[in-house]
């Protein structure tokens, strides 16, 4: 029953954030605020709404351990699975943009500023600010770069909708309590799961809730190579990692301060530093095809072998 309760969760809590989003563009949009700057916002923020309500919910539930496993899981799924599965079925293009030159410090710095702050075995409070910061740091980043890479991450059919404030208000109620009830049911039936088969919430935070919580991305990442836009999509998925760990951990933290046990994680810590390497040297050498998503899924094979 715990395995319905949470496939039906993660689905509500999915939906929810996609309601909150469409919504919130909607509105945007009726306040003839500029589209460059719409989107900023939306690709800091949706991409990493699912994985933000599941965290915090764990946090507030003092579940540490599933709350980190999450936002690890989801940057390990969302570098190896994701833009495995993208590289593998995209078709060979002239990059337009230098996604090593741009966007190669937004794929480790927040990786390391992660392992300077765990070494206490603790993401404090303050560590959670500093977190924070660096996503405002980000945002500015986002505002200042092309706006027509910005402008392209609309749902071009949202703007041509009629809008009304009764049905936008009444989905934009609809899409939070999907998510916080969702994201609610999700921790608790996973702690179930996790006491029946006597495995750790880390390991259902690292497997499960991540992995659910990455496929959206992995769904508009598909969707958008098909349409010729590959760099759109590993653009998204840079963005989704760095709101993973400093809008994720840092709105977490500031709930209730997170432990990390360093002993029992360490394999799962060192996936992360090397699928990160690993996509700096895909960027760098411009692997955009099935070679490097050769070298992405061997990394993900050896993740899930060694961590269940």
């Amino acid at each position: 029953m715990d395995f319905v309760i949470f496939t039906v969760s993660m689905a509500a809590l999915i939906y929810g954030a996609g309601f909150i989003i469409k919504e919130s563009e909607k509105i945007a949009l009726h306040f003839d605020i500029p589209h460059f700057v719409i989107g900023a916002t939306l690709i800091a923020f949706g991409t990493s709404l699912p994985e933000m309500a599941a965290s915090m919910m764990a946090s507030y539930a003092g579940k540490s351990d599933m709350a980190v496993a999450n936002v690890i899981g989801s940057v390990i799924f969302n570098i190896t699975l994701v833009l495995g599965v993208v590289f593998f079925i995209t078709k060979p293009i002239k990059e337009k943009r230098n996604l090593f030159a741009r966007d190669s410090a937004w794929v480790i710095i927040p990786v390391i500023i992660f392992f300077i702050m765990i070494q206490d075995g603790c993401i404090s409070r303050f560590d959670g600010i500093l977190y924070l910061l660096l996503m405002v740091s980000y945002l500015y980043f986002l505002f200042t770069d092309s706006k027509e890479n910005l402008e392209n991450e609309l749902d071009d059919e949202i703007e041509k909708e009629g809008f009304g404030w009764g049905k936008t208000l009444i989905l934009l109620g609809v899409g939070f309590a999907l998510t916080i009830g969702g994201a609610n049911f999700v921790v608790e039936s996973g702690t179930n799961i996790a006491r029946t088969f006597h495995v750790s919430e880390w390991i259902i935070g690292l497997f499960l809730i991540s992995l659910g919580t990455s496929l959206p991305e992995l769904i508009v990442s598909v969707v958008a190579v098909r349409k010729g836009n590959l760099e759109m999509s590993i653009g998204n998925i840079i963005g989704s990692n760095v709101a993973n760990f400093s809008m994720v951990l840092g709105a977490s933290s500031l709930i209730n301060p997170l432990n990390v046990d360093l002993a029992t994680t360490r394999f799962d810590m060192f996936s992360v530093i090397i699928a990160s390497v690993v996509l700096l040297f895909i960027l760098a050498n411009k692997l955009y095809n099935k070679a490097g998503a050769v070298f992405l899924l061997i990394i993900l094979a050896l993740f899930i072998q060694h961590s269940l």
